[in-house]
């Protein structure tokens, strides 16, 4: 492949614009089509896949995701005590928290729409 900002010699001028422009045209459609765009639209399929889901998110926020995270509590206590220090505490609490709301900040982000600004 050429290098554009290279010389070129036995290429006329002419053949060097033409690709140049090509190429500045392409990118003018890329940025046009990211910025006129009128709605964007997440995926709508995969409900096959919402038993799993469903079984995922009540694992995280139910029964087991309490044991998980308390695990987490504890081994993080532990580790605090043998390295007497707090942080090993603090990040086992960081990891439950996180465990159990994964699935809000997931739902979140996954159901986002993005309104058109023009109507």
């Amino acid at each position: 492949m050429q290098n554009l900002f290279e010389r070129q010699e036995g290429v006329p001028k002419l053949n060097r614009n033409r690709d140049r422009n090509r190429t500045y045209a392409q990118a003018a459609l890329v940025l046009g089509l990211m910025v006129f765009g009128r709605m964007a639209l997440a995926g709508t399929g995969g409900e096959e896949f919402d038993p799993i889901w469903q079984s995922l998110q009540g694992w995280m926020q139910g029964t087991l995701g309490r044991v998980v995270a308390g695990a987490m509590i504890l081994v993080g206590l532990v580790g605090g005590v043998v390295r007497q220090s707090i942080m090993a505490f603090a990040t086992g609490v960081g990891g439950g928290v996180g465990l159990y709301n994964s699935p809000t900040v997931i739902e979140s982000i996954m159901s986002a729409t993005i309104h058109p600004a023009l109507v």
